[in-house]
């Protein structure tokens, strides 16, 4: 009696032991892997060789060569407000009657879209203004405002290479003699390359 008790008491113990034994031996859950979040900034400024046609010079065969600077405030993702401006001075040709000057400030919308790992598109409507110099355009100054977009290449999470483009509409008397009563629409490709700085 005294020998089937001891056999049953071992019996019961190694039955409660052998759980805690073998659950002790299985290697604990790794945390899984989590993809690390790419970060989000609220600001972007851009820097970058311009061009822009100059349909509002009479007699005016070539555009402008000249710089392009833009400032982004992010809301999200997909969305912002761009500050833009331009200046324009430097003909490639020398074809141009006179020596015109153009400087556009233009402000608006911006929507952004991803496209590949790397590559990011975006599309802008802006309104705002433009000025002529150094031609006969009769008003200097005139409302514009267009639409267009370009793509983002992105160099580290702060740099991207930006290439863009749009269509500017201004009105611009080409003859001086209206005294800028009667205007006319005049539209105007821009184009720009430069750095993208987001922070």
């Amino acid at each position: 009696m005294k020998r089937k008790f001891s056999f049953v008491f071992l019996a019961v113990v190694s039955a409660v032991l052998l759980p805690l034994a073998a659950t002790s031996q299985i290697a604990p859950d790794r945390p899984a892997r989590t993809e690390k979040a790419e970060p989000s900034y609220k600001w972007e400024a851009f820097a970058g060789v311009g061009y822009t046609a100059l349909n509002q010079v009479a007699r005016s065969e070539n555009g402008l060569i000249g710089m392009n600077l833009s400032v982004t405030r992010d809301f999200g993702n997909h969305f912002g407000l761009t500050a833009d401006g331009g200046y324009y001075a430097q003909t490639y040709d020398a074809s141009n009657p006179g020596n015109p000057t153009v400087d556009v400030v233009l402000l608006g919308p911006v929507l952004r879209f991803k496209l590949f790992d790397r590559v990011d598109g975006f599309a802008h409507m802006l309104l705002g203004g433009a000025h002529t110099a150094g031609d006969s355009s009769v008003p200097k100054l005139s409302f514009a405002g267009g639409g267009g977009g370009g793509l983002d290449y992105k160099l580290s999470p702060h740099l991207a290479i930006r290439a863009s483009g749009d269509d500017i509409a201004s009105s611009f008397v080409q003859d001086p003699n209206n005294l800028g009563y009667s205007p006319h629409l005049r539209r105007n490709a821009r184009a720009a390359f430069g750095v993208v700085y987001r922070f």
